[in-house]
């Protein structure tokens, strides 16, 4: 698949190249990002050489896992966000925010508009969210943006080479009013006290 770019009323996202990678590796800097998403830490230049030159487009090309960068309408990088083919029909997404960009909605506000255009282009019925246990501003983002959070998988997530808990969450086309490619027969409520 060609890469496409989405704007939304104060972001445009779209990909990345070899012209973003320094910007990349600045902002992959920041601590908080290096110790709650699964990039390398330390992040090196050839991290980021490697992210933009290599793995986004292959992403895009085989339809594995389409990644965007969050940007303003001047260009200043906001943040990453990548939707990662887990099944036929289920994307997940994953996104990281620039520090100075933080608190303003932007990562929910792109958020939301790629799972509405992996709802109504992809055919994808569930975009999944998943963190580390304890990171707050994670599931912030998701709760924002509508997700339901599930609960919690025990050992489901590697970070670094340590197993570690993840927080589970859904957004399925109904929640942004939009209607799903396949039935949706949800479990019947189970009765008080079952």
């Amino acid at each position: 698949m060609d890469p496409v770019t989405l704007t939304t009323d104060r972001l445009a996202l779209r990909t990345v190249g070899p012209h973003d990678a320094d910007t990349v590796y600045d902002a992959v800097q920041d601590p908080d990002i290096q110790r709650w998403t699964t990039i390398p830490s330390p992040y090196l230049r050839e991290h980021a050489v490697s992210f933009t030159d290599q793995m986004v487009p292959d992403g895009w090309a085989d339809g594995s896992m389409f990644t965007f960068g969050v940007f303003l309408p001047s260009g200043e990088l906001v943040g990453m966000l990548a939707l990662t083919m887990r099944s036929l029909g289920v994307g997940e997404v994953g996104f990281w925010s620039a520090k100075q960009h933080r608190g303003n909605g932007y990562t929910t506000e792109a958020t939301v508009a790629v799972s509405r255009w992996a709802f109504t282009d992809l055919s994808i019925d569930r975009v999944e969210w998943r963190a580390e246990v304890g990171n707050t501003a994670s599931r912030a983002v998701a709760e924002r943006a509508g997700f339901t959070l599930e609960g919690t998988l025990r050992s489901a997530l590697n970070n670094k080479g340590v197993r570690r808990d993840c927080w589970v969450g859904s957004l399925l086309p109904s929640d942004l009013g939009l209607p799903s490619t396949a039935p949706y027969l949800p479990a019947p409520a189970s009765p008080s006290g079952a």
